[in-house]
């Protein structure tokens, strides 16, 4: 902290016109919320719902003002619970943290301790941002689809989506583990990256007609990981094989779902509803910790680039206009 014992962060704040904007400021501690665990953060993270939430495209925001960052990296400066000491690397996503409780951008944090995480081995306090609540997510998902049954010869698993965060993670991840991953993307120009990363088939959203899929198609995959929703969620369940399984991850494209009940009642499909925000502690723990083994990234750090906390304000209209690739973290203290 400074000598006046402030700190730097970056508060979303709501005008009288009921505008939001975000801008970078000074704290005190007095001005943080609750909580058992006070951290240092060292890094945090670019989620879609972060430019959402400081661009006020999104209605994310819970109450004003507020710290934005749903994800940071760091180590504990003072703890209340037994389970963390001082000096502790520890992780915290999700939650209420950067929307109704002060969040990850900012170079100190007080979070309650139910919503931390030690820091596993395997991983940095920079990787562990790398991964945040996209790879959080991700592994959410594959966690969950092995759970109920999915496995590298059950068939060809599909990714929704590739070309954002939680996509290309989830191919990454996916390929490790040695499965035949297919991506579907809007962006034919992506097709090499995504191949890199463990693609071993690409799907051209253009080239299919969502409009016309019939409520059983071809049977295609043994999994999928859809990011979209929607129409094209609607194709994927049409098109997976018998005792298929489905993660259902985001609605990038549309939080609607119209479908039938064939894929269920014919075809035995599964699909499987993955929160990252309200996870259990035990699920959390568990995709963390296979995140920092079989689960981590090949390329993450292909897949990352780090900004200065300085830079933020600025990065977040590349995600609200969808020109956004792969990871950003934001180094907030070096």
């Amino acid at each position: 902290m400074g000598e006046s014992g402030s700190f730097k962060a970056l508060l979303i704040e709501q005008d009288e016109a009921r505008k939001v904007h975000a801008s970078l400021t000074l704290l005190s501690p007095a001005q943080l919320d609750a909580g058992e665990v006070l951290i240092r953060v060292r890094f945090s993270s670019i989620n879609y719902k972060d430019a959402l939430a400081a661009t006020g495209a999104g209605k994310i925001i819970r109450r004003f003002p507020c710290v934005g960052g749903i994800d940071l990296s760091g180590e504990v400066v003072e703890s209340a619970d037994s389970r963390f000491k001082t000096g502790d690397a520890v992780i915290a996503t999700s939650y209420d943290i950067g929307v109704a409780h002060h969040g990850g951008y900012a170079e100190y944090a007080r979070i309650p301790a139910d919503w931390v995480i030690p820091l596993p081995s395997g991983l940095d306090l920079l990787e562990a941002m790398a991964l945040g609540t996209a790879g959080l997510t991700a592994a959410l998902g594959i966690v969950r689809m092995e759970d109920n049954g999915l496995a590298p010869g059950n068939g060809p698993v599909l990714v929704t989506g590739a070309s954002g965060g939680v996509g290309g993670l989830a191919i990454d991840m996916l390929a490790r583990l040695g499965y035949e991953v297919a991506a579907l993307t809007g962006k034919p120009e992506e097709a090499d990256s995504l191949r890199r990363i463990g693609a071993a088939d690409i799907l051209l959203r253009g080239e299919i007609d969502f409009d016309k899929v019939r409520p059983l198609e071809a049977a295609r995959w043994a999994g999928a990981v859809d990011n979209v929703g929607g129409a094209i969620l609607h194709w994927v369940l049409a098109t997976m094989r018998q005792d298929g399984v489905v993660a259902s991850i985001g609605n990038a494209a549309d939080f609607k779902l119209a479908t039938t009940v064939f894929p269920f009642i014919l075809r035995g499909v599964s699909l499987l509803g993955i929160d990252s925000g309200y996870a259990s502690m035990p699920m959390r723990q568990k995709a963390w910790t296979r995140l920092a083994s079989d689960l981590k990234p090949r390329c993450l750090k292909d897949f990352v680039r780090v900004i200065g906390f300085d830079e933020l304000p600025g990065a977040f209209a590349a995600f609200i206009e969808g020109r956004a690739r792969g990871r950003t973290v934001v180094r907030i203290l070096d």
